[in-house]
C-alpha cells in the first residue's frame, strides 16, 4: 500500500495551522531583513514581518531552500516508511529551489541506492508563487486521503499548475521595483500618471495586461479581468496582502458574477511580499483556452 507525503516550501504561503492540520512537510525560505534572519511561517508570522517592511526602507532579502535542506527531509520521510515523496517548489525562474530538489534527489539516492526501490520522488516546478500553488496541495492532500496514487496526484498538479495563472495588482511598485524580480513590474512606467498594473503571472513568467488608473477602479477592472479570461465554473483562489477588505470586495462581485466563492483566502507571504510590496490583491484561477 502507497505512504504520499507532499513536501514543499513555505513559499507556498499556507498558514502553519493547515499545515499542521494537513501533515504536509514545508521547508522554510530564510527571510534576512534589519540585519536578522527568520524562518519563513516558523519565526515569525506573516503579520510581523509585514510589520517589520513598514518599519524599514529595507527590501527584505530571502534566501532559496539548500539542497541539504531537501537532503535531510529525503532521509526523515524515507525513515518514516513513505513510498512516495511529490516535491513541489516555487517558480524555478524566479528561486534555485527546484533545482535544490533535484540535487538533492541525486543525492539521496547516490547515498541511499536501496532507496531507489523502495521510495519515489517526484519533482513538481509549480511555475509561479504563493497559493498558486499551496491551494493545490491542499486539495492533493484530500484526494490521497481519499485513496489516490502518487500518478494520480502527479497529474492533478501539473494539470493545474498547467492552465492556471494569477492576476496581481500591487498598490505600489517599490518593492517590486527595487527586488528587480517582477520584470512585468520593473518596466511598467505608468506610476506617475497614477496607473497600477494588472500583472499577470503565467508559465513562470509576468507581463502587464492592463493599466488601472486610479485604486477606485482597482475592483472594477480586476474583476473584469478575471471574469473574462477564466474557465467558467472552475475554483479560484483570493491572495492578499496585509489589508484583506479588497480581497473580500472582490470574492464579492466575482461571486455575483460566477456564482461561486473564492475557495481560499491566502495572506502572501514574505518571500512574496519582498517581491510585490505588503499591500497587493490577487486572484489564482484556471484560465480559458490553455491546454
Amino acid at each position: 500500500m502507497s505512504k504520499i507525503m507532499i513536501l514543499t516550501d513555505s513559499c507556498c504561503d499556507l498558514p502553519k495551522e493547515v499545515i499542521e492540520e494537513l501533515g504536509i512537510r514545508v521547508l522554510p525560505i530564510l527571510i534576512h531583513i534589519n540585519g536578522q534572519s527568520y524562518r519563513e511561517i516558523f519565526d515569525k508570522s506573516t503579520k510581523e514581518i509585514y510589520e517589520l517592511m513598514m518599519s524599514t526602507d529595507e527590501i527584505p532579502k530571502h534566501s532559496q531552500v539548500s539542497p541539504q535542506d531537501f537532503i535531510d527531509a529525503y532521509q526523515e520521510i524515507y525513515k518514516e516508511g513513505y513510498s512516495d515523496v511529490i516535491t513541489v517548489s516555487l517558480n524555478s525562474k524566479g528561486s534555485g529551489t527546484y533545482n535544490s530538489s533535484l540535487i538533492a534527489k541525486n543525492d539521496f539516492y547516490e547515498n541511499n541506492p536501496e532507496a531507489k526501490e523502495k521510495m519515489n520522488i517526484y519533482n513538481l516546478d509549480s511555475t509561479c508563487y504563493s497559493g498558486f500553488y499551496g491551494y493545490p496541495i491542499t486539495e492533493a492532500v484530500k484526494k490521497i486521503r481519499k485513496g489516490a496514487d502518487a500518478q494520480e496526484i502527479v497529474a492533478y498538479l501539473q494539470d493545474w499548475f498547467n492552465v492556471s495563472v494569477v492576476y496581481a495588482v500591487p498598490y505600489n511598485l517599490k518593492y517590486a521595483r527595487k527586488s528587480g524580480r517582477i520584470s512585468a513590474a520593473a518596466a511598467f512606467a505608468g506610476e506617475l500618471l497614477g496607473l497600477k498594473p494588472i500583472i499577470l503571472f503565467e508559465d513562470g513568467e509576468t507581463s502587464t495586461v492592463e493599466k488601472i488608473r486610479g485604486e477606485k477602479n482597482i475592483l472594477p477592472k480586476l474583476v473584469d479581468c478575471v471574469e473574462r479570461n477564466m474557465t467558467p465554473q472552475t475554483p479560484y483562489v483570493i491572495l492578499h496582502g496585509r489589508d484583506d477588505s479588497l480581497a473580500k470586495e472582490v470574492e464579492k462581485e466575482l461571486c455575483k458574477k460566477t456564482g461561486r466563492k473564492a475557495e481560499m483566502f491566502l495572506n502572501i507571504g514574505a518571500a512574496v511580499a519582498s517581491n510585490i510590496g505588503p499591500d497587493v490583491v490577487a486572484v489564482v484561477c484556471r484560465k480559458k483556452n490553455k491546454q
